[in-house]
């Protein structure tokens, strides 16, 4: 695959994201997903419901352009609290397995006063980057 993780030496090790990747291939951009369904309809009012809704929006939307969660390289959140983002930490992870296994890109947990739609809580952009294909016979020139 073309991503590479990136970690300066001797900086400790984060969890559940990494400091950087770098990718070559076709870039797919995900709008903002909401913790609704594909009917706009709220099933969940906790963040961690909202946040498993939110990435299973963005990983249908990466199916659309041959991508998976593999192929992520940047999620950027915007939770509407810091306090219930970090109470409801050990299950927002059991989502983000659940939805996305356990690949890891770098990320980025922003705190909004609120977002557009009053009811929701999260809302998470993706970017991701799906290998060139490899030509018949071997590697790419």
């Amino acid at each position: 695959m073309s991503i590479e993780v990136l970690q300066p030496p001797g900086w400790a090790r984060p969890r559940g994201y990494v400091n950087g990747m770098a990718a070559r291939g076709r870039q797919v951009f995900v709008a903002g997903m909401i913790g609704w369904d594909a009917q706009c309809q709220f099933h969940d009012d906790t963040l961690a419901g909202q946040v498993g809704q939110a990435l299973r929006n963005v990983v249908a939307v990466l199916a659309e352009a041959g991508a998976r969660p593999e192929h992520l390289v940047r999620l950027t959140w915007y939770v509407t609290s810091r306090d219930e983002y970090l109470e409801q930490l050990p299950r927002i992870g059991a989502e983000y397995r659940a939805a996305l296994g356990r690949h890891y890109p770098a990320m980025a947990v922003v705190q909004v006063v609120a977002l557009v739609e009053a009811r929701a809580k999260v809302e998470i952009e993706a970017t991701a980057v799906v290998p060139d294909s490899e030509p018949a016979g071997g590697s790419p020139p």
